[in-house]
């Protein structure tokens, strides 16, 4: 839902009601460098005199029900009991440690993002209820949005980083401009100012309100507006006005498919 920055993770920590300290090192990277974390999570246990005794993982499956030897809370007993530590090294494994020599590859990245085109199809009424039945097998993230319109365009670059997130993970992102049919140019300056690599909509008829019923016959007012549908138009997540983006995302990640019904149940609440 966020990145590990200083301010995103006290959100997070606010989020999972986290009450342990966490120290950020992200500026430097000498603290890390000094313990060299192969991964995460990577853990170094010391004992009351500062004495390295454990380090390794936390127990041998990031799966509950899989987990047959809690290493790190075996080591933590055996220090507080004044006990040898029986096994002392583990090794780890998870996401690789992110050093910053390898932000270059995360630049390319965007670059690669940035240098896609920037498509505008014409969408009528028969588009609409079709985007809203959503007959494919992806979720699908829809965003109703104008030009004119000032908290579309703040929460739009949220949208896109969103949908860049996630689109490895089966999520789709359709804009759907408000705007009138002749409005094309200016649609399609917005667009590419924001490198919207989305599939991107706009109204193919003045007739606004009969386009808005197509998708929604109960929206009757303004925009943003935006629905998150799971694969057969089931609606995940609904918001009239701006959305509050941490609250989508973890909509996302709590309905996305996963192999392991845990990662979802970690998004549906706290």
């Amino acid at each position: 839902d966020i990145s590990d920055s200083l301010a995103e993770m006290k959100l997070r920590a606010e989020y999972k009601h986290l009450l342990y300290p966490y120290l950020y090192d992200g500026d430097t990277q000498a603290v890390t460098r000094a313990y060299g974390p192969q991964a995460t999570p990577h853990a170094f246990i010391f004992d009351q005199e500062r004495r390295l005794r454990y380090e390794g993982r936390l127990d041998n499956s990031y799966r509950i029900e899989l987990v047959k030897t809690q290493d790190a809370r075996s080591a933590i007993d055996a220090i507080l009991a004044h006990q040898e530590v029986a096994v002392k090294h583990t090794g780890v494994f998870g996401c690789s440690t992110k050093w910053q020599e390898k932000a270059s590859s995360r630049m390319e990245g965007l670059r690669k993002i940035e240098a896609q085109p920037v498509q505008l199809q014409m969408a009528t009424a028969a588009d609409l209820k079709t985007l809203r039945a959503n007959p494919g097998k992806q979720m699908l993230l829809v965003s109703f949005w104008a030009t004119w319109c000032g908290s579309c365009i703040a929460e739009f670059a949220d949208l896109e980083d969103t949908y860049r997130m996630y689109s490895m993970r089966d999520l789709g992102l359709v804009t759907v401009s408000t705007n009138m049919p002749d409005e094309t140019k200016s649609v399609m300056k917005l667009l590419e100012k924001m490198h919207a690599t989305s599939r991107n909509l706009l109204f193919a008829s003045d007739d606004a309100a009969s386009l808005q019923a197509a998708f929604d016959p109960t929206w009757e007012s303004a925009v943003p507006y935006t629905v998150l549908l799971a694969p057969g138009g089931k609606v995940l997540y609904q918001k009239q006005g701006s959305v509050d983006i941490l609250e989508l995302r973890r909509k996302i990640l709590a309905n996305l498919d996963s192999d392991y019904v845990g990662f979802n149940q970690y998004w549906s609440g706290n």
